[in-house]
C-alpha cells in the first residue's frame, strides 16, 4: 500500500490480484464473481485528483455507506461485507490496511449516469439559477437566495465521467436515451425517495444533507444501490446549526477543500496543487466530525 508523508493511502497494491482499476477515489479490484472495493485517501475537486491525500478519509467513506447502507431495507444493495475475517484468502495479508476502507460487493452492471438530488440551491446550481433563472434546465420561480430550501427537491441526472473529464449534467429525457424509459423511471423515483429519507434522518443528527449523487447497477437483473452512499464526497453535509438561508453554510465535506482551491492561481486542470498541511489536517477533522455526528460513535 502506498502512503503519503501525512500517512493518507493514495493507492493500494496486492500484487496476487494484478493492477486494479483506479477510479478518483476508489480502487477496484475484480475477484471473479465479485469485486473489492477500496477508499483511498484521495481527495478529488472540479475533477481533478490532488496530488496528496486526506488521512482517514477512505475509512470514513466506507463506514459512512455502511451506516446508510444498513439502515436502507427497502432498497437491494450491492454490500456483501466489510469484515475483513470473511474475506477471500489471498486478502487476509492485506486486512490491516483494507479494514474499515474496503469493502466486498456484488459484480453488477453500472448504470452510466450519476443520479443527482437537489434539496437547497447551492454551487453549481445557484449559478445556473442567477443566470438561467432554471437549474439543469428545469424553471424555478423568482425569489431564492443562495442556499435557499427549493421548494420541492429536483433531479437533475449527470453524465458519468473518467478521471481527468468533467462531469455533465443532462437532461431525464436524454437519460431514457441512455438506459430507457423504466430504468430511467425508476432511478429518478429511486432517488428522490432516498434523498428525502436520509435527508430527515440526517436533521435529526443535526446534519442538512443540501444534495447528493447516487448510482445504481443491474444485477441479477434487477436495479439496486451501488457505489458510495450519502458521505462527505457524494454530498454536501451543512452543520444545522449555523445554517442561514442567504449565506454560503460552512460544511462538512470536501467543499472546504473546493473554497481553498478557490483562493488559488490554478486553471482547475490536471496537476493539481498540493495541499498544505493546515488544509489535509482541517479537511480530515471535518470528515471525522461529519461520521460523528451522523452515527453518534468517533471512527
Amino acid at each position: 500500500m502506498n502512503y503519503d508523508e501525512n500517512a493518507a493511502l493514495l493507492s493500494s497494491s496486492i500484487p496476487e490480484l494484478g493492477e486494479p482499476k483506479r477510479g478518483k477515489v476508489r480502487d477496484i479490484y475484480d475477484l471473479g464473481d465479485s469485486l473489492l472495493l477500496i477508499a483511498t485517501d484521495r481527495i478529488s475537486a472540479f475533477d481533478v485528483v490532488m496530488p496528496n491525500g486526506i488521512p482517514d478519509k477512505g475509512k470514513v467513506l466506507t463506514s459512512i455507506s455502511k451506516y446508510w447502507f444498513d439502515s436502507i431495507d427497502w432498497l437491494p444493495n450491492h454490500l456483501i461485507t466489510m469484515n475483513t475475517d470473511e474475506y477471500p484468502d489471498v486478502l487476509k495479508p492485506y486486512a490491516a490496511d483494507l479494514d474499515q476502507r474496503s469493502m466486498l460487493v456484488k459484480k453488477c452492471e453500472p448504470l452510466p449516469i450519476e443520479c443527482v438530488a437537489r434539496g437547497f440551491l447551492i454551487g453549481s446550481g445557484w449559478k445556473d439559477y442567477q443566470k438561467t433563472g432554471a437549474v439543469c434546465g428545469i424553471s424555478l420561480r423568482d425569489g431564492y437566495q443562495i442556499a435557499s430550501r427549493l421548494d420541492e427537491v429536483l433531479y437533475t441526472p449527470a453524465s458519468k465521467a473518467d478521471v481527468g473529464d468533467h462531469d455533465e449534467n443532462i437532461s431525464f429525457e436524454q437519460t431514457v436515451e441512455i438506459v430507457g424509459q423504466e430504468a430511467a423511471d425508476k432511478c429518478k423515483e429511486m432517488t428522490l425517495r432516498l434523498f428525502i429519507e436520509a435527508a430527515e434522518v440526517a436533521l435529526e443528527k443535526g446534519i442538512i444533507i443540501a444534495d447528493t449523487k447516487f448510482e445504481f447497477g443491474y444485477y441479477e437483473g434487477e436495479i439496486i444501490l451501488i457505489d458510495e452512499v450519502l458521505t462527505c464526497d457524494s454530498s454536501r453535509f451543512w452543520p444545522a446549526s449555523s445554517y442561514e438561508e442567504g449565506k454560503n453554510p460552512p460544511s462538512l465535506d470536501k467543499q472546504f477543500v473546493r473554497d481553498y482551491l478557490e483562493t488559488q492561481d490554478w486553471d482547475k486542470t490536471s496537476p493539481g496543487p498540493v495541499l498544505p498541511d493546515e488544509i489535509v489536517q482541517k479537511t480530515r477533522e471535518i470528515y471525522r466530525e461529519a461520521y460523528k455526528q451522523l452515527t453518534g460513535e468517533d471512527l
